[in-house]
């Protein structure tokens, strides 16, 4: 993985080319599916809302003409600005033009991972450059990234806040770096507010582990800097406050610690398993990587690259003390944590192309080699079986027994190819083979996250509950008095199409929409097994 006679020159171009591809990604097929239910559907017609200036006063959302109070407008009023420079006043923006400033932004957690782990690790520039490919490789990352809300931006501002605070250490420009972590402090409050806390005391812990506090240039810059940084975030909290009163309390009151401390909204039964599972599902192929990463990063810690095992295990512990307690578990609430991890596997995976042969190898406090190294180095193996698995599952596609898997061929071809093939030449006693290794796995995940996107499979979600568009385009085409919707509960998403709120029916004459036979009412329209009727 070391592409320049330098070692220790750091790697700007290869970074910058790993966030190009993460942008070429994240645009494939980016408008091609509806937006989905809950949030993305949200986020649209509150950024809508923004753009045409309904709520009481500049830059305070609203929810169908009413305050919308549980989340600030940060990535909303971004969105509003791509739906102003692409979409006339009177139509509805596309669903490109609403994903697009969140996928972008998302994007740059690929550079910025590893920009932070070359500053962590001085002159590693395989560490650097592994933290940037396994980001971009991986499957949460790469498609929660795509969606709009708010999880993905939010974790390049959390990169870019760490990568602010390390940047003081020993910097002659501690006023731009203090400033530049006090504005992502800001982003952070206009994105998802609370997260902001976990956030912060990861990187707290880090620097009061390690005291590199001490070892900032000048104090008073940096402290002005953060705090004329932080300004925007701050004033904008105060502005709502001023404006809606004790009802600004609930972004984080009822949003926020209310998730943790009762039982706000409908979550996963699971309970804390729902991220742990996110994470074993969605960390492949790097997450063997990570039992012996923690061991190592822990060996570490007073040694040579100590910054690096402090932080990393600072961060993912404080934010994973911060997701698993949360009564509603959803998904992407484990979004957070995919940086630390990656910061963690990324030197392993450089150690796998690199590693010394078992007789030069030493083992020393001061340079403490990965633990279970015998294991460890059999790991490509592991990958290679992984490969010939799905391989098998890609052949039996094509026979009778195995047609239900024909939507995924592809996809499993491509893995299959790709960590067939990593897992061989990873394995092999050359180290040029081994890095064909990594690209190869490398390959393997984009060239199958690119299939992905480019099909319909990328948001199953779509898939589990009935089509909102023709229910949509019925009720648009037969405009009237208020809507109901029969059986079903509310579906931003149906809101959203049909552009107008349709909340469920609980009883009374009026129109309403149902997929079931209608009695004593008059039908007004009719879009397959669903009518729009006016019933007594």
């Amino acid at each position: 993985m070391r592409a320049s006679s330098a070692p220790d020159a750091a790697p700007w171009i290869a970074l910058a080319v790993l966030g190009l591809a993460a942008a070429v990604l994240a645009l494939i097929g980016l408008g091609d599916l509806p937006l989905r239910d809950f949030d993305e559907a949200t986020v649209a017609r509150v950024a809508l809302e923004l753009r045409h200036g309904l709520g009481e006063a500049p830059l305070l959302p609203t929810l169908w003409d009413k305050p919308y109070l549980n989340k600030a407008p940060g990535l909303h009023s971004l969105i509003a600005l791509v739906i102003g420079a692409t979409t006339q006043h009177n139509q509805l923006p596309s669903e490109w033009t609403i994903r697009l400033a969140p996928a972008l932004l998302s994007c740059l957690v690929v550079p910025l991972g590893g920009w932070l782990q070359w500053t962590l690790r001085p002159g590693d520039r395989s560490s650097a450059l592994a933290t940037s490919v396994i980001l971009l490789t991986l499957l949460p990352v790469a498609r929660h990234g795509r969606l709009a809300m708010l999880d993905g931006t939010q974790l390049s501002a959390m990169a870019l806040l760490w990568l602010a605070l390390l940047q003081l250490d020993g910097s002659r420009n501690s006023a731009l770096w203090g400033s530049v972590a006090g504005l992502m402090a800001s982003a952070m409050l206009l994105l998802k507010a609370p997260m902001l806390v976990p956030a912060a005391a990861a990187a707290g812990l880090a620097l009061a582990w390690g005291q590199e506090w001490r070892c900032w240039n000048n104090h008073t810059a940096a402290l002005i800097g953060m705090l004329l940084g932080l300004a925007p975030g701050i004033g904008w909290h105060l502005w709502h406050a001023h404006i809606r009163g004790s009802q600004a309390l609930w972004l984080w009151g009822g949003d926020g610690a209310g998730r943790v401390l009762l039982d706000a909204g409908e979550g996963s039964d699971l309970g804390w398993r729902v991220p742990v599972i996110e994470v074993l599902e969605g960390g492949w192929p790097w997450l063997p990587l990570l039992p012996f990463a923690l061991v190592w990063a822990w060996r570490w810690r007073q040694s040579r690259w100590g910054r690096w095992g402090r932080w990393s295990l600072a961060c993912l512990l404080t934010l994973a003390g911060a997701i698993l307690p949360l009564r509603t578990q959803l998904p992407w609430y484990s979004h957070p944590l995919w940086l630390p991890i990656a910061l963690l596997c990324a030197p392993l995976l450089a150690w796998l192309v690199e590693r010394p042969s078992s007789s030069s190898s030493s083992n020393s406090p001061g340079n403490p080699q990965p633990p279970w190294r015998w294991l460890l180095s059999r790991l490509p193996m592991f990958w290679c079986g992984l490969g010939l698995l799905l391989l098998l599952l890609w052949l039996s596609s094509f026979s009778s027994i195995g047609s239900s898997l024909g939507p995924y061929r592809g996809l499993a071809g491509l893995l299959g190819l790709g960590w067939c093939g990593g897992g061989w030449w990873l394995r092999s006693g050359a180290p040029q083979r081994r890095r064909l290794g990594v690209i190869s796995l490398s390959c393997g995940n984009v060239a199958a996250l690119a299939l992905l996107f480019h099909s319909p499979l990328w948001l199953w979600e779509l898939n589990e509950t009935w089509p909102v568009q023709p229910v949509a385009a019925l009720a648009r085409a037969n405009p009237g008095g208020e809507i109901r919707l029969k059986g079903y509960d509310e579906r931003p998403s149906l809101n959203w199409y049909a552009e107008q709120r349709i909340q469920r029916f609980k009883g009374g004459p009026g129109r309403r929409l149902s997929d079931k036979p209608q009695k004593d009412c008059i039908t007004e329209g009719q879009a397959g097994r669903w009518t729009l009727a006016n019933c007594r």
